[in-house]
């Protein structure tokens, strides 16, 4: 019984220590996990931030593109009042 009884406790030992062991395992992992996640949030937003400046740039060069077709407008509307708009058969 006494041997019975002491082989108990090392049984329990033994699974304690392999518990242990795997909820080390376990936080090592988790560690990693929320490491990766800081990473791909920092990933993201520096995407959003690429994104959002791509988006200015498009609009800026819309404005820009529609500013000379407004101005090209007005310069073809010039040389038609100023004449200068004529081929030089025209002129003849």
């Amino acid at each position: 019984m006494e041997e019975y009884l002491q082989v108990i406790p090392s049984e329990l030992k033994i699974i304690k220590q392999d518990f242990e062991r795997r909820n080390l395992e376990l936080e090592k992992k988790i560690e990693q996990l929320v490491e990766e996640k800081i990473h791909l949030m920092l990933d993201a937003d520096v995407q959003k931030l690429e994104a959002e400046k791509l988006r200015k740039g498009k609009n800026k060069a819309e404005e820009d593109l529609d500013s000379l077709k407004t101005d090209y407008k007005k310069l073809r509307l010039s040389m038609r009042k100023a004449g200068l708009g004529k081929t030089s058969e025209q002129w003849r």
